[in-house]
C-alpha cells in the first residue's frame, strides 16, 4: 500500500469514526441512567430546546436538500448551501444536535447528561474543522461564505 493509499484509509477512517462517535453519543441520550425527577420548569425549558432543536434540524435538512450526508466529506455533484437557514449560520444541524442535547440534560440534570453533552459538543467541533477543510478544498467560493457567515 502506497503512502498516498494509507493516507486516503486513514482520513476515510477518522471521518468514519467521527459519525459513528456522533450517532453512537446521541443514541445514548435515549437510554436512562439515571432517576432524577426535575422540576416542572427545567422539565419544560429542556422540551422547548428540544422542540427548536427539531425545528432547525427540519429546516437544515430541507435547505440542504440531495446534499444532505451524515459525513464531513461533501458528496460528489454537491453544491455549497448558502441560503436559507444556511444564510444565518454555517452548520445549523450540528448545532441542533448540541441543542437537543442541552435539552435532554436540562431535563434530566445530571452528570450523565451533561458528559454525553460536552462529549457531543467536541465530537462535533472536530467534525465541523474536518468538514470545513473539505468545504475549502471542493468550492472556491467557501472561504468568503465562511467570512460571511461567523457561526
Amino acid at each position: 500500500m502506497s503512502k498516498f493509499e494509507s493516507k486516503n484509509l486513514f482520513k476515510a477512517a477518522y471521518d468514519l469514526m467521527l459519525v459513528f462517535l456522533q450517532f453512537f453519543i446521541i443514541s445514548l441520550h435515549f437510554f436512562q441512567w439515571e432517576f432524577i425527577q426535575s422540576s416542572p420548569f427545567s422539565y419544560s425549558l429542556g422540551i422547548l430546546i428540544i422542540i427548536i432543536a427539531f425545528i432547525i434540524m427540519i429546516v437544515s435538512i430541507k435547505d440542504l436538500g440531495r446534499n444532505l450526508s451524515p459525513f464531513p466529506r461533501p458528496i460528489n455533484n454537491s453544491n455549497l448551501v448558502t441560503t436559507g437557514i444556511y444564510r444565518f449560520t454555517r452548520h445549523p444541524m450540528y448545532y441542533s444536535l448540541i441543542l437537543f442535547s442541552i435539552g435532554v440534560f436540562i431535563i434530566k440534570l445530571s452528570i450523565y447528561y451533561l458528559f454525553l453533552t460536552i462529549s457531543l459538543a467536541l465530537i462535533i467541533k472536530f467534525k465541523i474543522a474536518l468538514e470545513e477543510k473539505y468545504l475549502m478544498n471542493k468550492f472556491k467560493n467557501y472561504l468568503l461564505y465562511k467570512n460571511e457567515v461567523k457561526v
